[in-house]
C-alpha cells in the first residue's frame, strides 16, 4: 500500500507488478457524492433505494441457491429423473419461487426507476462536486503541502448541505454554496502566488466540464506553439517589427488548434498596422475587443490576447474569473486563525505553512492570550535531540489539555514518521478536550501525508508591498524606542530611512533576475540589529557616521546574506539612498516622483499616518528601475501561471489532436533530420594544431569535442525514443520524460546534461544549437579564424576569453596576470570595417544584448530603454588586451564597487551573462556557470554607475525566445 498522492512508477516497474488504483474515478465519485446528498435531502428516499438493493441482493442469492439444488439433484439422480419425486417436487417449488422472485423484481424495478428519476435531479450538483475534487486533488503536484483528503471534501461537502436552506432553486444555491466554501478553505492553505492559478484551475475545470471549453484550446493557450519552425514566412518588415517570430508562429497554431481560427493568421498579415495597436496599446484587451467585436467568445480572445500580449494575461485572466466565476473568487479571503481554529478539534491538526522569514508565533500568542490560554501552550523548536521532548510534551498535552506548538518540522524530518504515528493517536485515544497540536513547517516532502490532508493548513507569508512592509516594520518597534535617542531628529529620519530601505530590498526581488540574481530572504532580525546600531552611533557621535552605519549595514547585517558580488555591489549602491547626509534634507525623496519621502520629524502616529497614506502598490521607479521592468514581471507571472497549469493536464493529445506517441514521433522525427553528423575531429585537428601562439587552435577543438557529444546524445537518444513508442525496445523512464519533455516543447533533461546553458524552449533551443553548429563549421572551411567572433556561439565563454587574453601576453611576452581587458564599443562605419578586417590585437565579438538599457549610437553611451523594447541589440565591441596599468581605472567610490575615486574613465562596469536568469554557480573550472566578464559600456555625463546598477543593466548573450 502506497500513500502517495498520485505515485509515478517506471515502465520497467509497472511490466513486472500489479498495480491497483484506489484513487477515486469521476463517475464512482459522483456516484458516491450523490448518495451523500439524496441520503442528506432525501433521506427516506436513499434508505428505500438502499433497502431495494439488498432486497435484490437477497433476490439473486435465493434463485443462485434454487439453481444449485437443482443442479446438485441433477447431477447425482439415478434412473429416470421422471421418477425422481424429490427432483420433481425441487423443480415445481423452484419454479413457484423464480416467479414470485420475478414478481418482486419487477416491482422494484419500477420503484428503482421512481427513485432514479428523484436522485436524478440531484446528479448536477454531484457531477460538479465530483470535477471540484479532481480540480483540488491535482494541486498536490505543484506543491507537496496542498493535500487534501477525500474525507475533508465529502465533510465538506455535508457542511454545505446542511447550511442551505431548502427552498425552490436550492439546487443551484447549494451548487455555489458548497463550490464557494471549498475555494474559502482551500485558499487558506494556499500562497498567495498560487491563490489565483487555484481559481484559474477552478474555472477552467467547470467551463470544461460544461463544453464551454475543449481540452485543445485550453491546452493551446497554457503552451502556445510547439512548432520547431515557422511553417509560413513572417510578414513583418521593419515598419511593423511588433510581429515577432514567436508570436507568428503562435498565431498559425490557433487556426490548426480550431476551426474558428481558420484564416487568422491571414486577417492580421493583412492588416498588421490595425493589430499592432493590440500590442503597443496599455489596454490590449478593450483594443483586442474593438477589432474582433462578438466574432469570438470570452476564452478565444483570451487565447488571442496571449499570441499578442502574454504580459497581459494574468490581468485578463482575472476578469476572465470574474465574469464567469464572480468577483468574489478574485479576492481571496483574508487570514483568520480564529476562524481556523473555530473549525479545529481536539484530534486534528493545525498547520502553518510558512515562507522564509514569515513568523507564525505572533498570531498564535495572540490567539493564546484572546483565550486566556497564554500560560497553558508549550512551544518547541524541532531540531537534533529534540523529538523525544516533542513526544513527551504531546502526550502531556492530551492528558492535560494543553497547547503544544512544534516549529520547523522541515528541519526534523527523520522525526515525521514518530509526528504521523502521534497524530494517528490522536484519532482514536483518549484525548482532552482542550488539547490542540499546532505545526509549522516550510514547504517540505517529508512531512507525512496523512497529517497534511487530515490538518487544517494555513499559510504564513511577510506582508508584500512598501506600504505593508513599513506597516509591519513599525508595528514591531516600541514607541519608546523611536522616543529614546537623545538626538530625535536626526535618529527618527534616519530609522524611516533604514525601515524604507528594509522594504525596498525585500520587494525588489519581485522583479526577478532585474532585482536580484539570487533570492534572499532580508528577515526582521536583520532590520533589528541595524536600528540598534544606528541609534549606538548617533547617540555616541557629534556627527553622523554614514559611512561606518553603511559598512555595517550592507556588508555586515544584510551583506552576510548576499552571496553574489553584483547583488552587494547592487545592495551596497540601494543603501546609499538612505544613509546618507540628504536624508536630514526636508525636500529628500527617495524616488524621482517625489511619492516617497521621510517625513518632517514628528510623533509614531504620524509617521503611521503618513505610511498608510503611500499607494498599496509601487511602480519600478520606486526601485531605481525602468517602467519596462513590469512587463519583466508581467511576463514572468504569466510563465509561472501557464507553465504551472499546463504541467496538471492530461497528457492523452498534442495541440492538434494527435495522441501522445503520434506528435513525439513526428517532432523527434523533425529534430533528428536536422542534426548534422559529427565533426571529423582528425580533421580539425590537421587544420588546427595545438600552437603556442594561437590559442584559438585550441579553444575550437574543445568546443567541436563538446558539441560532438551534445549531437550524439541527441541523436542516440532519439533513435531509442522512436524504436521505444515502436515497442521495439523498453520504454524506460528517461524515455518516458524526454517525450513528455518534446511534447511540452521544453529541452530534455537528458540533453541539457550535456548542454550549453539555455532557457530557449525546444524549437528556438533546436535553432540556436543549428546556428552555433554553422559558426563552427565556417571556422572550420574557411581554415582560419573568424575576423568577427559570434560569443554567444559559444559552449564554454571563458575559454575564448582566456584564449585572446593568452594570445596577447604571447605575442609580446607579457605574463597573463599583467594584461586585462579594454573595452570600445564599435560604431556603425566601424562595423563595417571589421565585417572585412580583423583587429591588430585582441577580439571583435558579436551577439551580445542589452537588457534594461539600449545603446544610443549618435551619444555612443547608454541610453534609457524605448518604451516595450526589453532587450535591445549592443553593436559590436572589440576586446583589447591591454597591459593593467595602461588601462584607465573606472571612476567611482571603492566601498560601492563601482572604481575608484582618483578615475577617469566614466563608464559602467557592466557584467554578461550567459542567460536572462543570471543566477549561477560555481562551477569545477573555478569559472560561473551563467557569468562571463564584466564590460565597460561609456555613460551620459549626467549618469553615474549607480543609476545603471539600480537599473539591473546587463548584457546577455542570449535572449529567452
Amino acid at each position: 500500500k502506497i500513500k502517495q498522492v498520485n505515485p509515478h512508477y517506471s515502465p520497467e516497474v509497472c511490466v513486472k507488478v500489479n498495480l491497483l488504483n484506489f484513487m477515486a474515478t469521476p463517475e464512482g465519485l459522483e456516484d458516491q457524492m450523490l448518495s451523500v446528498l439524496v441520503k442528506t435531502e432525501e433521506p427516506e428516499l436513499e434508505q428505500q433505494r438502499e433497502e431495494l438493493v439488498l432486497e435484490d441482493a437477497e433476490n439473486k442469492r435465493q434463485l443462485q441457491e434454487v439453481e444449485d439444488q437443482i443442479l446438485h439433484l441433477l447431477k447425482h439422480s439415478k434412473g429416470n429423473i421422471l421418477d425422481d419425486e424429490v427432483l420433481i417436487d425441487t423443480l415445481g417449488t423452484s419454479k413457484a419461487t423464480s416467479n414470485t422472485i420475478q414478481d418482486k423484481v419487477r416491482i422494484a424495478q419500477k420503484t428503482q426507476t421512481m427513485i432514479n428519476d428523484t436522485r436524478q435531479t440531484y446528479r448536477p450538483i454531484a457531477s460538479h462536486a465530483s470535477t471540484l475534487f479532481f480540480c483540488i486533488s491535482e494541486l498536490a503536484c505543484i506543491e507537496p503541502m496542498y493535500q487534501f483528503s477525500l474525507e475533508w471534501f465529502i465533510a465538506l461537502f455535508q457542511l454545505a448541505i446542511n447550511s442551505t436552506e431548502k427552498s425552490t432553486g436550492a439546487t443551484s444555491h447549494l451548487q455555489e454554496s458548497f463550490q464557494y466554501l471549498l475555494y474559502t478553505n482551500v485558499c487558506n492553505s494556499l500562497f498567495a502566488k498560487d491563490k489565483i492559478l487555484f481559481s484559474f484551475l477552478l474555472c477552467m475545470k467547470i467551463m470544461v466540464s460544461q463544453g464551454s471549453v475543449t481540452q485543445s484550446d485550453l491546452r493551446m493557450f497554457l503552451q502556445g506553439s510547439s512548432a520547431l519552425e515557422l511553417s509560413e514566412p513572417n510578414p513583418a518588415n521593419e515598419g511593423n517589427s511588433w510581429l515577432s517570430d514567436k508570436i507568428w508562429k503562435d498565431m498559425i497554431a490557433l487556426g490548426k488548434c480550431n476551426d474558428e481560427f481558420s484564416g487568422f493568421h491571414e486577417e492580421v498579415a493583412s492588416y498588421l498596422d490595425r493589430w499592432g495597436v493590440v500590442y503597443n496599446s496599455p489596454s490590449p484587451m478593450k483594443a483586442l475587443n474593438s477589432i474582433i467585436g462578438d466574432r469570438h467568445n470570452e476564452f478565444h480572445k483570451l487565447m488571442i490576447l496571449r499570441c499578442i500580449r502574454p504580459d497581459a494575461i494574468v490581468p485578463a485572466v482575472t476578469n476572465h474569473i470574474e465574469l464567469t466565476l464572480g468577483r468574489k473568487y478574485i479576492e481571496a479571503p483574508r487570514f483568520d486563525l480564529a476562524s481556523s481554529f473555530a473549525d479545529s478539534n481536539n484530534r486534528t491538526p493545525l498547520i502553518f505553512v510558512l515562507t522564509p522569514g514569515a513568523d507564525p508565533m505572533p498570531p498564535l500568542l495572540k490567539l493564546a492570550g484572546d483565550m486566556n490560554f497564554r500560560d497553558k501552550i508549550v512551544s518547541i523548536s524541532l531540531g537534533q535531540g529534540q523529538g523525544p521532548i516533542a513526544e513527551q510534551a504531546i502526550h502531556e498535552g492530551m492528558r492535560r489539555g494543553k497547547w503544544i506548538c512544534l516549529q520547523n518540522c522541515h528541519l526534523c524530518t527523520s522525526w515525521m514518521p514518530t509526528l504521523e504515528r502521534l497524530c494517528e493517536e490522536l484519532a482514536s485515544g483518549d484525548v482532552h478536550e482542550k488539547f490542540r497540536l499546532w505545526l509549522s513547517s516550510e514547504p517540505c516532502k517529508a512531512i507525512p501525508v496523512s497529517v497534511l490532508q487530515n490538518g487544517i493548513k494555513m499559510t504564513i507569508e511577510p506582508p508584500r508591498g512598501i506600504r505593508a512592509n513599513l506597516i509591519g516594520s513599525y508595528n514591531s518597534i516600541d514607541s519608546a524606542f523611536i522616543e529614546s535617542s537623545n538626538k530625535p531628529a536626526e535618529f527618527k529620519k534616519m530609522l524611516f530611512a533604514l525601515c524604507f530601505f528594509h522594504a525596498s530590498v525585500r520587494e525588489r526581488k519581485k522583479f526577478g533576475p532585474l532585482g536580484w540574481n539570487n533570492s534572499y530572504v532580508f528577515s526582521g532580525p536583520d532590520l533589528k540589529i541595524s536600528m540598534d546600531q544606528l541609534r549606538v552611533f548617533v547617540d555616541e557621535s557629534n556627527d553622523i557616521p554614514f559611512e561606518a552605519l553603511h559598512y555595517l549595514t550592507a556588508e555586515c547585517n544584510y551583506g552576510g546574506r548576499v552571496t553574489d558580488d553584483k547583488d552587494r555591489r547592487l545592495l551596497a549602491n540601494t543603501l546609499d539612498d538612505f544613509y546618507c547626509p540628504k536624508i536630514l534634507d526636508n525636500d529628500y525623496a527617495f524616488s524621482s516622483s517625489g511619492t516617497y519621502y521621510t517625513p518632517a520629524e514628528s510623533d509614531f502616529a504620524s509617521y503611521m499616518k503618513y505610511i498608510e497614506s503611500l499607494p498599496l502598490t509601487e511602480g519600478p521607479e520606486m526601485f531605481g528601475l525602468h517602467q519596462n521592468a513590469n512587463i519583466s514581471c508581467a511576463l514572468s507571472e504569466t510563465n509561472l501561471l501557464l507553465s504551472k497549469a499546463l504541467s496538471l493536464q492530461p497528457r492523452s493529445t498534442g495541440n492538434e489532436g494527435q495522441s501522445w506517441a503520434e506528435k513525439v514521433d513526428e517532432m523527434a522525427s523533425d529534430i533528428e533530420k536536422k542534426l548534422p553528423p559529427d565533426f571529423d575531429m582528425e580533421k580539425a585537428l590537421l587544420d588546427f594544431p595545438v600552437r603556442y601562439e594561437e590559442s584559438m587552435n585550441t579553444v575550437l577543438t574543445q568546443e567541436l569535442l563538446r558539441f560532438n557529444t551534445l549531437i550524439s546524445t541527441m541523436r542516440e537518444s532519439l533513435k531509442q525514443l522512436k524504436q521505444a513508442i515502436q515497442g521495439l525496445v523498453v520504454m524506460n523512464s528517461d524515455l518516458e520524460e524526454m517525450g513528455e519533455s518534446i511534447v511540452l516543447a521544453q529541452v530534455p533533461r537528458i540533453w541539457k546534461a550535456v548542454s550549453f546553458p539555455s532557457l530557449k524552449p525546444l524549437g528556438s533551443w533546436v535553432n540556436d544549437l543549428l546556428e552555433r553548429l554553422a559558426f563552427l563549421r565556417d571556422w572550420l572551411e574557411d581554415r582560419q579564424v573568424p575576423n568577427i567572433y559570434w560569443i554567444s556561439g559559444f559552449f564554454f565563454t571563458q575559454a575564448f576569453i582566456t584564449g585572446t587574453l593568452q594570445n596577447y601576453a604571447r605575442k609580446y611576452s607579457f605574463s597573463i596576470d599583467t594584461v586585462d581587458f579594454d573595452f570600445r564599443v564599435l560604431t556603425h562605419e566601424e562595423m563595417k570595417v571589421a565585417e572585412d578586417d580583423p583587429p591588430e590585437d585582441g577580439a571583435y565579438i558579436r551577439g551580445l544584448y542589452l537588457d534594461g538599457a539600449r545603446w544610443d549610437s549618435a551619444k555612443h553611451s547608454l541610453a534609457e530603454s524605448n518604451p516595450r523594447e526589453l532587450f535591445a541589440t549592443c553593436p559590436y565591441i572589440h576586446l583589447l588586451p591591454k597591459l593593467k596599468d595602461d588601462i584607465k581605472k573606472v571612476k567611482g567610490k571603492p566601498q560601492l564597487y563601482t572604481g575608484y575615486l582618483e578615475g577617469t574613465s566614466h563608464v559602467y562596469q557592466c557584467p554578461v551573462y550567459k542567460t536572462s536568469s543570471r543566477w549561477g554557480t560555481l562551477s569545477t573550472t573555478g569559472h560561473s556557470t551563467n557569468f562571463v566578464m564584466f564590460v565597460n559600456l561609456p555613460m551620459d555625463p549626467q549618469h553615474d554607475q549607480k543609476h545603471w546598477i539600480k537599473r539591473g543593466v546587463a548584457l546577455l548573450t542570449q535572449l529567452d525566445d
